[in-house]
């Protein structure tokens, strides 16, 4: 009789544990490479239209307030899959590899029941297989923009296969992922779907249904895309980001990409030949010149936007048919945001704006409010603890982020942030750093921004309601040092919370290998050694 009891008291319990699971929405988390939330409609962009990333906004949340913790690729993906601060994941700048073997939500919801794949651009180290997945495929390194190779995991053992595709890589990894949800997932589990994209990174190379797109359209530009930098201080100035001096020929498309095959190479030509005809014959100078190189920039970053919007809207519409789309939170966002000309910039890094904040959507029916916006502070630090939460499973205390829940189900706790801590660290002092961003930190309020480039011992602050393009720090003015008073003890705050190293004297104001470009520091050294031979002979 026990053991009947026994038996039946099994039975109610996997009943119950089945029950469970399957209520367990799926996570569909679409992610992609340097978009910045001023080209996404929704977020009123003026300059281009996503009709389908809409889609995710009109029947769900759009976060407003959304920043990242480090903006450069790498490490916020890094960010995103610990729930853990650079410093304490370990991936601190891109170049680096991901210890893979630590705690990752994907892990945790694999443990849990969840069937997890992750397919397109990884980013985080070629020489480990993605670990927490049942299956994996993803790019090699920085990937290319047509005919990729990827890597292959089928069944989440660490032994890829190398895989080589013809065709356009947003258009691939969108019928990958479809392959995925259609044939080789388990459909007796719910499932974690990280469908990651290259673009829109540089050197925007857009598919062949895109090339044409806005050639009769004038782009808007942005008001400071000759910004001179006179309220900022050395950081800004140093900076090696701008569209007039930093593009290459093969960012401007002056150049055809090696990866092109000869049918590829011909239809590009048709589209660009023209065009770069008419730019030779125009003999543009000066402020022209940048115009025009704002011009072919924006044009051709919107257009691998477009072939990403097209692509989520194909699995939007999948999930529809499949009678999926009540049963999974669909979440959009990129690694950080993106300078759009803004500043005169492209590329991220700084904790302005611009690049510091992310584009957050996310759609979750029965939960969250269609068409709702949210403006509360929040980060990539949480997403890890909300795809958790959402999974009912348990959120480690090492963790350092919050689920972001309450505020989907349109509540916001009474102890929620009221400031965000930012930290940048990829800037060196043996090779020349890219872009030549200074590290810095900072924190952020609904209101004020103070930023620390504290190897250069400068600060800057900004009254983001007065002035919220950031052309002039007020960190200098009395009737602000109640503020940058407050905002300094906030830094002290995160970084004693966060257990943040002291990183200052990291490197050196004024390395001699940073105060040049590679050609004068030969021109130098050469310079050098001939006077030396001059006194020598002396």
């Amino acid at each position: 009789m026990t053991a009947l009891r026994s038996l039946v008291g099994l039975l109610l319990l996997l009943c119950a544990s089945r029950a469970t699971a399957a209520d367990r929405p799926n996570i569909l988390f679409i992610f992609t490479d340097d978009h910045a939330s001023h080209a996404i409609s929704a977020y009123g962009s003026k300059i281009n239209e996503t009709p389908n990333l809409d889609r995710i906004a009109t029947g769900g949340m759009r976060f407003d307030n959304c920043f990242v913790t480090n903006s450069i690729c790498g490490p916020s993906r890094a960010v995103i899959l610990t729930g853990k601060y650079s410093h304490v994941n370990g991936f601190m700048w891109n170049g680096q590899r991901f210890d893979g073997t630590q705690q990752t939500f994907p892990k945790l919801l694999q443990k849990s029941g969840y069937q997890t794949a992750v397919i397109g651009k990884w980013h985080l180290g070629e020489h480990m297989a993605p670990m927490g997945f049942d299956y994996s495929e993803v790019l090699i390194g920085q990937g290319a923009y047509y005919n990729p190779r990827m890597l292959r995991d089928e069944n989440g053992t660490g032994e890829q296969e190398r895989t080589n595709y013809t065709g356009y890589t947003t258009d691939i990894i969108t019928d990958l992922a479809l392959d995925w949800l259609k044939q080789d997932r388990d459909q007796s589990k719910p499932f974690m779907l990280m469908f990651q994209h290259k673009a829109p990174h540089r050197e925007w190379a857009p598919g062949p249904d895109h090339l044409h797109m806005y050639d009769d359209v004038e782009i808007p530009e942005p008001d400071d895309l000759f910004d001179d930098y006179s309220g900022r201080g050395r950081a800004a100035h140093e900076q090696d980001m701008t569209i007039a001096k930093t593009m290459t020929a093969r960012d401007l498309k002056f150049t055809v990409p090696p990866y092109l095959n000869e049918e590829q190479r011909e239809v590009w030509n048709a589209a660009y030949g023209p065009k770069n005809k008419a730019f030779e014959e125009a003999d543009l100078k000066g402020k022209e010149l940048v115009r025009w190189k704002y011009q072919r920039y924006i044009k051709d970053y919107l257009r691998c936007i477009a072939s990403v919007d097209d692509n989520v809207g194909r699995v939007l519409d999948y999930l529809d048919e499949a009678g999926l789309a009540e049963d999974t939170i669909v979440i959009y966002s990129s690694d950080q945001g993106f300078y759009l000309g803004d500043h005169g910039w492209f590329d991220k890094r700084f904790m302005y704006e611009e690049s510091y904040k992310m584009p957050l959507l996310v759609r979750w029916p029965g939960v969250t409010e269609p068409g709702s916006v949210n403006t509360d502070i929040v980060s990539n630090i949480d997403f890890a603890e909300t795809f958790l939460d959402a999974a009912g499973v348990e959120i480690p205390d090492d963790m350092q982020g919050r689920s972001l829940i309450p505020l989907l189900e349109g509540e916001t706790p009474d102890d929620w942030r009221d400031s965000h801590y930012y930290h940048y660290y990829e800037f060196f002092n043996e090779r020349r750093s890219a872009h030549m961003v200074r590290r810095h930190y900072g924190v952020r309020t609904d209101r004020y921004k103070l930023i620390h480039f504290y190897n250069v011992g400068e600060w800057e602050l900004y009254d983001l309601k007065n002035d919220p393009g950031e052309h002039q720090s007020v960190y200098d003015d009395p009737q602000y040092d109640h503020i940058v008073r407050e905002l300094k003890e906030k830094i002290r705050y995160w970084q004693d919370r966060l257990d943040v190293p002291d990183d200052y004297g990291s490197v050196e104001a004024n390395p001699p290998s940073l105060t040049a470009r590679p050609r004068q520091r030969r021109q130098q050294q050469n310079r050098q050694r001939q006077q030396q031979q001059q006194q020598q002979k002396k």
